[in-house]
């Protein structure tokens, strides 16, 4: 072998184990980022010597996917979860103490008293706060139940605004993967960004992914619709001022398509769809519930006369003195309904009207004989909170049942929704750090193995360094020996 190919030989080496040096500094230093991908300098022989050719980033496309599609269930289940323990304080307060339940429950311990002394007016007096507990507890529930409602929608207008932000940085990071892979150019960089900028995306709505020549990539959601081709595809949604009962909430479109849901109150994927499960869903079917609480308030408290039909009593409502129809559910009814004002004596009305009746006139009166221990109206009223009535099956809670229980099944109801949410919330979010961990010991940088190939370069260098020391020294040797 010549000096000058064994001179070339060495510096082809030093070239390389510095650009191998250089790729495991760079994976070190990003060892810590969870969306770098490993670099692995590809070196093949050459004659003479050997040169790096490449660098190849390492990537497993199916833990990708199946990180990407844990991801997405987790932030749809966390949203939803978290939004649920928001709604369940606002509505019910800690340990359901502002519940209508609750309310009801101290109700017919007062309408119990009552009974027991009728003639006691204080008594009288103490039923009708129970009952204005129980109104504001309804109030207050559907006032927060609207309210949270209008903040969700205001979320998702952000959610929305964020995703069509990412989409934006997305067709840059793919149109630098292109162009890199056009030119042959290392697009290692491009890729992690791409891929970051796909996790992010998957937070908001589940996704599938191809990729096409010069690695170009397509982006759908996981039913089909294209959320990303060339271009980032519009994702709109148009938020409202304010909520009500019964109002829908307004949809949001994807490329002019409806981002669809699962029916199911307890599970979303992305969280787009979670916060819609919330609005639409979760918030939409408690605030039916009070709907039907009021309404059989209304009617278990309803006066009734031999020749007329009954009339709203203890609690009335706008469509008062008629009674809501049975078994139909009247929307907003728990934001309205009050104290019929004929027996607070706050606005002038008799408590003892109550115990006898006639608050619609005198085909009402019960307690005909004026009898001061007339006790058998405020028993009715007392039983007819356990009484089973029918309730509209589109509140969510099948069970025949009396208000008094219908109440206490709203809670167990959404508790379950809840619980089932957390139980789910628990199982997604372990699923998606298993996968994450298993895609990161696939793809990313053991410190350790990094630490052991850098040494392993430094013998390679010094090796190649004292050859090429070795080769000059030859050279000087030859050159003095041929002299001037």
């Amino acid at each position: 072998m010549s000096l000058s190919s064994a001179l070339s030989i060495a510096q082809s080496a030093l070239l390389a184990t510095s650009k191998q040096t250089s790729v495991v500094s760079r994976n070190v230093a990003d060892a810590s980022n969870p969306d770098y991908s490993r670099r692995v300098a590809v070196v093949t022989s050459t004659a003479p010597g050997a040169r790096s050719v490449e660098i190849q980033r390492a990537a497993n496309d199916l833990l990708f996917r199946q990180n990407l599609s844990a991801l997405s269930a987790w932030s749809g289940q966390s949203a939803l979860y978290s939004g649920m323990d928001q709604l369940q304080l606002a509505v019910n307060g800690v340990d359901n103490a502002s519940s209508p339940s609750t309310a009801i429950a101290n109700l017919q311990q007062a309408l119990q008293l009552y009974a027991t002394t009728p003639s006691n007016q204080n008594l009288g007096t103490s039923v009708i706060d129970a009952a204005k507990q129980v109104v504001s507890s309804l109030n207050s529930g559907t006032q927060a139940i609207q309210d949270f409602r209008t903040q969700t929608d205001g979320q998702i207008a952000t959610a929305v605004s964020d995703l069509n932000s990412l989409l934006s940085q997305f067709q840059d990071a793919n149109k630098a993967v292109i162009t890199g892979t056009r030119s042959g150019t290392d697009v290692s960089d491009a890729l992690d960004q791409r891929d970051a900028l796909l996790k992010k995306i998957g937070e908001y709505v589940p996704v599938s992914t191809f990729t096409r020549g010069d690695n170009d990539m397509v982006i759908t959601t996981k039913d089909g619709t294209t959320l990303f081709e060339t271009v980032p595809r519009s994702v709109t949604f148009t938020a409202s001022a304010g909520y009500t009962a019964g109002t829908p909430g307004n949809k949001i479109y994807i490329d002019n398509v409806p981002l669809s849901g699962t029916s199911d109150n307890t599970t979303a994927d992305g969280k787009l769809a979670g916060l819609l499960k919330l609005r639409d869903g979760v918030a939409t079917t408690m605030q039916s519930q009070l709907d039907e609480i009021a309404r059989g308030l209304v009617t278990a408290f309803a006066e009734t006369s031999s020749s007329q039909p009954n009339a709203a009593g203890l609690f009335t409502w706008s469509g008062a003195p008629a009674i809501p129809a049975a078994g139909t559910l009247v929307n907003g009814l728990a934001g309205t309904i009050k104290i019929n004002a004929a027996f607070d004596p706050s606005a002038g009305g008799n408590p003892s009207l109550l115990r006898d009746g006639g608050a619609n006139g005198a085909a009402y009166v019960a307690n005909t004989t004026g009898g001061a221990s007339y006790s058998n109206l405020l028993i009715g009223y007392g039983n007819k909170l356990d009484q089973p009535m029918a309730f509209d099956t589109s509140a969510g809670i099948t069970v025949t049942s009396g208000v008094s229980d219908y109440a206490a099944n709203a809670i167990g109801w959404f508790e379950g929704v809840r619980q089932q949410a957390s139980t789910n919330a628990d199982a997604k979010q372990a699923l998606a750090q298993r996968t994450a961990e298993a895609l990161s010991n696939d793809t990313g940088v053991n410190v350790d193995q990094e630490m052991s190939l850098m040494l392993d370069l430094e013998h390679t260098y010094q090796a190649s360094a004292r050859m090429m020391k070795t080769v000059s020294d030859m050279l000087d040797a030859l050159l003095s020996a041929v002299g001037p």
